[in-house]
């Protein structure tokens, strides 16, 4: 399995564990996206961390694999990912990124969909979109997020420079929340998803909040048109 699942003191844990980097491949994307829908139908009372398995959180795409696909495999990924991070957003209950390490390409998306971000504050980790450089594609479900989260300008020169932020920048540009040790930073993620899950208007004011995001992925979702698919083949 390239996710696992577990509870911590009533929180739902989802593990990225497809080594090296835990990048994605077509089944990771699907089965997260089946975990954040089953989140939507059935919430965790406490809320969920989503973190990954040793000292990277997500690479993203997996870059030779997407190169080896053929144009309908490619298209069905791209898909896949807009309609997975459409279901991140909707899940009800707080989403806490537990970023354990480095965080790219959808990788670095998944995160920006969580509701509160904490960054593992280990010197190598590094945190940004580099497509241009990988080849990963940015499906338009990622390029709303990334306007949404960081403002038009900050995703532009992210996404077209490739640059790698270090936890300290992702911090001074509020992109990340906190920062603290790797020893601690799963059980400070649960215990935040559970106090924010004790707020009693939180799923109110989160569709207040994030709704409208939710509402414009979930379009494209559901009409399945990306405008530049074709340039992924």
């Amino acid at each position: 399995m390239s996710v696992t699942t577990a509870y911590q003191d009533g929180v739902l844990v989802l593990t990225l564990l497809r080594p090296p980097g835990n990048a994605l491949d077509l089944d990771a994307v699907l089965l997260l996206e089946r975990y954040f829908d089953l989140a939507i139908h059935s919430p965790p009372e406490r809320g969920m961390v989503i973190t990954g398995i040793g000292e990277t959180f997500c690479a993203g795409v997996d870059p030779a694999l997407f190169a080896s696909h053929g144009r309908d495999l490619r298209g069905e990924l791209v898909r896949a990912i807009t309609r997975m991070t459409a279901r991140l957003l909707a899940i009800p209950v707080p989403v806490v990124a537990a970023i354990n390490g480095t965080a790219t390409g959808t990788g670095f998306v998944l995160a920006l969909g969580s509701d509160y971000r904490l960054l593992t504050d280990a010197p190598g980790a590094r945190f940004g979109m580099n497509g241009a450089l990988t080849g990963e594609p940015l499906a338009a479900g990622l390029l709303d997020i990334l306007k949404a989260e960081l403002g038009p300008g900050l995703a532009r020169r992210l996404t077209l420079t490739s640059a790698l932020l270090d936890a300290n920048t992702m911090l001074d540009l509020r992109i990340a929340d906190e920062a603290c040790p790797s020893d601690v930073l799963l059980s400070r993620a649960v215990d935040k998803a559970a106090v924010m899950a004790e707020q009693p208007g939180f799923r109110t004011v989160k569709r207040q909040v994030r709704g409208d995001l939710a509402c414009s992925v979930q379009d494209r979702a559901d009409n399945g048109n990306d405008p530049f698919l074709l340039a992924f083949g």
